[in-house]
């Protein structure tokens, strides 16, 4: 029976808030044939399959489709190895080996942009009309909607609506964090949803950085 850890990632300083994520460490247990059924089960934003802990070879689905390339889920699986004392230097999705390291409390993956879902960034005059959304705007059958809290500090806030991958509302995204600070070519503080909390920096050669704190919500046999 496989074993299931389900991490928060990009949570407060404290541990509160955070996006779900469901890590198989023994991802092999699963057969590939059924994974994208559990994670369709579990209704997290992202589930992993590690299938080496070794090599930190990883296969990422969300509830609809397997992804080569996702912020969140590679944050949180770095934290999780790094806690089973596995912590490599380079995590391998599907797309190719992603640096990762840790700082003080905070997770690092760094990645390249053009590895990113191309998402609709829909910047909005106020945090209230972000806080009044119930839709992507637009008519948009997906959106990231953001509008600046503090724009000297590099500190906005931020929704993202991505039904078509089968999450009415992601409740932090790293990749759009990454792609967003690319994008405004700074750093950059998110809060995204009711409070989770992204760290996003460029990187050398058309890359970029996402980092946040992750802590372990329970584990359980699927």
């Amino acid at each position: 029976m496989p074993r299931l850890h389900v991490v928060n990632v990009f949570t407060t300083p404290d541990g509160s808030e955070g996006n779900p994520l469901g890590v198989f460490l023994d991802g092999n247990a699963s057969p590939e044939s059924e994974r994208q059924s559990m994670a369709y089960d579990l209704g997290f934003s992202e589930t992993v399959f590690v299938e080496n802990i070794e090599t930190a070879q990883l296969a990422i689905y969300t509830p609809t489709e397997k992804l080569s390339f996702a912020g969140h889920p590679l944050v949180g699986t770095s934290w999780l190895l790094n806690e089973t004392g596995n912590l490599p230097a380079v995590l391998r999705p599907p797309v190719g080996e992603v640096p990762t390291w840790i700082e003080g409390n905070t997770t690092w993956i760094r990645g390249l942009i053009k590895w990113c879902p191309n998402f609709e960034f829909i910047q909005l005059e106020s945090i209230r009309c972000l806080e009044l959304l119930i839709a992507p705007p637009e008519n948009l059958t997906d959106a990231y909607c953001w509008a600046w809290e503090d724009e000297n500090a590099g500190q906005l806030r931020a929704r993202n609506f991505a039904p078509s991958l089968g999450i009415a509302e992601d409740p932090a995204t790293g990749s759009a964090a990454m792609t967003l600070a690319a994008n405004l070519q700074q750093q950059l503080l998110i809060i995204q949803g009711n409070g989770c909390q992204l760290h996003a920096r460029i990187g050398p050669k058309g890359s970029a950085a996402v980092g946040g704190t992750t802590v372990l919500s329970e584990i359980r046999f699927y």
